[in-house]
């Protein structure tokens, strides 16, 4: 699976222990940046990077880091057809696939320990949306993106 990923300066650590994670698992791992640690990056730069991929179908799925995860979300949220959920343990890793088809993970770099990190992804990564009631909840999330709120 080609997986999108970008962080900017507060996950770039995390990214760095992620992408080599993401090959041995047999990604496809496409880096967006920060290609350098510099704290006067801005994350949104990244996640739109990453959500734009993902919505052109560049790849399948993407991460996104920043120090909290929240920015990121936001702002990767903000592209038509994202669903990025920002996940802090396995349960949400798995029930944002299962129940949202969330394809892109939102980490937060300075919030969550790096083996708890690189567990979420596996999960992530692991688990299948189970469309039934969820599909017709989704629809409606689409049907928003269309109209407006």
């Amino acid at each position: 699976m080609r997986i999108a990923i970008g962080s900017d300066h507060a996950g770039f650590e995390l990214k760095g222990l992620l992408i080599p994670m993401l090959k041995e698992m047999g990604h496809e791992p496409i880096d967006v940046g920060a290609y350098v640690l510099d704290e006067d990056d801005d994350y949104p730069d990244f996640a739109i990077a990453v959500a734009n991929m993902v919505r052109k179908g560049e790849a399948e799925r993407g991460i996104v880091i920043c120090g909290t995860g929240i920015g990121s979300s936001i702002a990767a949220n903000k592209v038509k057809g994202i669903r990025a959920a920002l996940c802090h343990d396995t349960l949400t890793a798995r029930l944002s696939r299962e129940h949202n088809d969330a394809n892109v993970l939102a980490l937060g770099g300075r919030i969550i320990g790096k083996e708890l990190a690189m567990e979420i992804v596996r999960v992530w990564l692991g688990s299948d949306f189970l469309e039934g009631r969820h599909k017709r909840r989704l629809d409606k999330i689409r049907e928003i993106e269309e109209v407006g709120g």
